[in-house]
């Protein structure tokens, strides 16, 4: 290895005081000092281009580090203020772990409108007044099911960011009538985080829709060293449509699954429910078999006691005999990869395991 071109990754210990993680992070956006290591991460070098190294939790479960220049970052945080009309003096707060895109993107938000965010994590007390946050659908979902002190805080907010897993309808409406300023968010590890907004890409980012269905973005939010397609294009593991411009998120390209010979999309089977069940978690999960190939099952938390009946009705109306779920569970919580999305290997092997 040429150490001459290689450059020191500082894990940063989410313990540190904010005011300490905002000093390394400006220093490490101008190449004064090392990179810094959010999440697990175990590469103690890394190009001196990189300025942050982040895991990313994939649909599998699988941890993989993403490299990311300060060029990329600053040109997310810029797009992301601009998009909000942001001021300078203005404030963030910290409501997700400093292992996730998500809030490394606070950090450099803040830094652009010269502030430090409020730390949540941990806070004590009722939750001081920001101006913007960020926070994963299941946040949202307490805040409107009985969290009053993160309610609050959300309602007070000039806008609240949600991203990390898809939104339900639902759900959405629901915090709109709670008068929670919502702006949903679409991106990844890969693109600095959040890099469509409301479904419209931030300032200086494209996107479009390749020839198979799937989401497919450039600009100069992407991460160092991603394979990119002929024509510079980062194509996503995402389906997705433009309509007059706006993306809509159809889904991941992994997520059809196929039961007695139908093609059945466990994302339009999840936007389904939550158009008439936003009040409930739940999820949409296959479970091989050698009668069907792979069965349709659904995973609740907190559901009426009518659910199974009124979702298998739904179902049927909507979709036909083919997405029925052969077998329906009740869950304490739904396993989470990262801070959002649920894990749907987890449930299937529960549920092979009689576990559920």
């Amino acid at each position: 290895m040429d150490t001459k071109s290689q450059r020191i990754v500082s894990p940063i210990d989410g313990a540190w005081p904010t005011t300490q993680i905002m000093a390394s992070l400006a220093k490490a956006l101008v190449s004064d000092g090392p990179a810094l290591g959010f999440g697990a991460v175990t590469s103690t070098e890394v190009e001196t281009t990189t300025a942050v190294l982040v895991t990313s939790t994939g649909s599998t479960g699988a941890n993989k580090e993403i490299s990311l220049s300060s060029g990329a970052l600053l040109a997310s945080a810029k797009a992301s203020n601009k998009f909000l009309a942001a001021n300078f003096g203005e404030t963030w707060s910290l409501l997700l772990p400093l292992t996730h895109i998500a809030a490394v993107n606070v950090l450099v938000r803040s830094l652009e409108l010269g502030t430090i965010p409020v730390n949540l994590i941990g806070y004590e007390g009722e939750y001081p007044k920001v101006d913007y946050t960020a926070i994963v659908p299941t946040q949202l979902y307490n805040g409107l099911n009985g969290d009053e002190r993160l309610l609050k805080h959300l309602q007070s907010a000039k806008a609240v960011l949600v991203g990390g897993a898809a939104l339900g309808s639902g759900l959405q409406a629901q915090a709109t009538n709670a008068g929670i300023k919502v702006v949903t968010t679409y991106g990844m590890s890969e693109t600095s985080g959040g890099c469509v907004y409301n479904g419209f890409a931030l300032d200086g980012v494209q996107v479009a829709i390749s020839d198979a269905g799937f989401i497919k973005v450039s600009g100069p939010i992407l991460a160092n060293n991603l394979a990119l397609d002929s024509n510079n294009w980062f194509v996503t593991s995402d389906l997705g449509e433009l309509v007059d411009g706006r993306l809509k998120v159809l889904g991941r390209g992994d997520d059809v699954i196929i039961s007695g010979g139908e093609n059945i999309s466990l994302s339009e089977i999840e936007s389904a429910i939550s158009q008439s069940f936003s009040n409930s978690e739940f999820a949409a999960f296959a479970v091989s078999s050698e009668k069907w190939g792979q069965e349709l099952h659904v995973a609740a938390v907190n559901a009426p006691a009518d659910f199974s009946e009124q979702v298998e009705r739904l179902l049927l109306e909507k979709f036909g005999n083919s997405a029925k779920p052969k077998r329906f569970h009740q869950l304490a919580a739904l396993p989470l990869i990262g801070i959002g999305k649920v894990d749907r290997g987890a449930l299937a092997q529960l549920a092979m395991k009689s576990e559920l």
